[in-house]
């Protein structure tokens, strides 16, 4: 089965991630081994791109990229139950100031 997104082939999970945030996955994570002077290149690219407006909205993206992928392979983390509070015990304040 082969699964399109936008008219582009998706083959593994990090082409899902790359189609559904609009860059790849490395310009973001960094790669093994990468210099100083790389990583400062990456970072710059980055800037850039998140001052562009069609950008904007990624950090949004990357949230619900995320949210999506806990909840669809880590459920449970999601199944949150409130817990109940321990009775404030209230202490007597009789008796006259010394």
């Amino acid at each position: 089965m082969r699964a399109y997104i936008g008219g582009h082939q998706a083959v593994n999970d990090t082409d899902f991630v790359e189609l559904a945030l609009g860059t790849p996955v490395e310009l973001w994570l960094g790669v093994e081994g990468e210099s100083d002077e790389e990583r400062v290149a990456r970072l710059d690219a980055a800037r850039d791109i998140l001052a562009a407006p069609e950008y904007r909205d990624l950090p949004d993206r990357v949230s619900r990229v995320a949210a999506e992928a806990i909840e669809a392979y880590a459920p449970e983390l999601f199944n949150v139950i409130e817990l109940p509070r321990p009775a404030r015990r209230r202490t007597s304040r009789k008796g006259a100031a010394a």
